[in-house]
């Protein structure tokens, strides 16, 4: 299903991380859904295991494999649990700045600590206020002779509550030129976590607030330039979020799929298996179909961006169908559960349909991808292709 964008590296891969999210996850499902607590601890195992570098290079110690192996890594740890596969897709959206924005010492000092998993990156944009309007942020830092010092409060921060290092984007000006980017570690004085809040669903997972109140952090910390920071936000959002969030969802829409299939095989009506009835097959198809769709979209735009070609359209769509036929599908297994898809001991679709809804607004909305691609079509706005400038090149993965 997944064609020319999948090698022999690539299948090895999914093989190592689907064995390890059955073996080390999946066990630890149930005690996330029941205490809903952020697990730390499964987050650093799965961290060590290398995955958070997929798109590091190996001279700083990453995997330099690229975005379809991150898209693989991603899906089928989302397969088995949405909270630990957004805890990754986070972490690895966190990793884009530094490579892309950092200079020499910062990728010395923070990229082998990604990639070994000794430190989990997260980027933080969004605020109380301002939600998706990322110029209506208010968060400030002011030069300070060698410093900065940053006021405000950012939320919905993935890997808030477990990141030992913030991509926070401050304002230190006036309109789209006056956004910067820095780094602040976890243990700055000055710098807190907002007790985390209960949520709808991705139980494990903390996607919390910052609070910054006269935190001081060196210059040095800066990522780019000052007036950097909109570049710094949109290419991260577009060439790491948008991917990396669909792979989320195609990896929930899978399980969605596959645990509705064996469920009308074992499921007896009128003496015959569930699936005997037209109108389950009818919706199993239309699941399949959209399974299908979203695969194809998700991992086209990723070999895309591999190759180094402008695809931001395309990164684009592959969120909007990913998430949206998600959605569908999981709608469609509720309907094929009846009653039984309520239940939270015995089958796991209910927990799709809650995680799944965690995927649609963050990186833009369905409505957000929709404007964004009318726009294209229509020439109104034609802004930088991210994919194109920051996309990987001339990959070797060798698994």
């Amino acid at each position: 299903m997944h064609g020319y964008a999948m090698s022999e590296a690539h299948t090895r891969l999914r093989a190592r991380v689907r064995e390890f999210a059955l073996s080390e996850v999946w066990p630890r499902v149930a005690e996330m859904e029941a205490s809903r607590r952020v697990h730390g601890e499964l987050s650093r195992l799965i961290a060590r295991q290398g995955w958070i570098g997929a798109t590091i290079d190996a001279e700083y110690g990453g995997m330099g494999a690229g975005h379809v192996a991150k898209t693989i890594i991603i899906e089928e740890l989302s397969r088995v649990s949405g909270a630990m596969g957004a805890m990754v897709q986070a972490s690895q959206l966190g990793v884009a700045k530094i490579i892309h924005y950092g200079d020499d010492e910062q990728r010395k000092t923070w990229l082998p600590a990604i990639a070994s998993g000794d430190c989990l990156p997260t980027i933080a944009v969004t605020e109380p206020q301002s939600g998706g309007h990322v110029l209506g942020m208010e968060t400030t830092a002011t030069r300070v002779g060698d410093d900065y010092v940053l006021n405000g409060r950012k939320v919905f921060v993935g890997n808030s509550h477990v990141g030992d290092l913030h991509g926070v984007i401050a304002r230190t000006g006036p309109g789209s030129k006056g956004l910067t980017a820095f780094l602040v570690e976890s243990h700055t004085p000055g710098f807190s976590l907002a007790p985390q809040q209960d949520t709808l669903g991705l139980h494990g997972f903390s996607f919390g607030e910052l609070v910054f109140d006269n935190a001081r952090i060196p210059a040095a910390n800066r990522l780019g330039d000052e007036g950097d920071g909109l570049a710094v936000a949109y290419s991260s959002s577009i060439t790491y979020g948008r991917p990396n969030l669909t792979a989320v969802a195609l990896g929930i829409h899978r399980a969605l799929v596959e645990d509705t299939a064996h469920y009308t095989h074992n499921r007896h009506l009128y003496g015959k298996p569930l699936h005997a009835l037209d109108n389950i097959k009818l919706k199993l198809g239309d699941m399949e179909s959209r399974l299908m769709t979203a695969t194809i979209l998700a991992y086209h735009a990723v070999h895309a961006l591999d190759q180094g070609r402008a695809c931001d359209p395309e990164l684009m769509n592959a969120k909007l169908v990913g998430v949206e036929t998600c959605l569908d599908s999981a709608r469609n297994a509720m309907e094929i559960h009846a009653a039984a898809g309520l239940s939270t001991q015995h089958h796991r679709i209910e927990r799709y349909l809650r995680d799944a809804h965690h995927i649609f607004a963050p990186a833009g909305t369905s409505d957000i991808q929709r404007l964004r691609l009318a726009e294209n079509r229509l020439g109104t706005n034609k802004p930088t292709q991210w994919s194109e400038r920051h996309a990987a090149h001339n990959l070797a993965f060798a698994g």
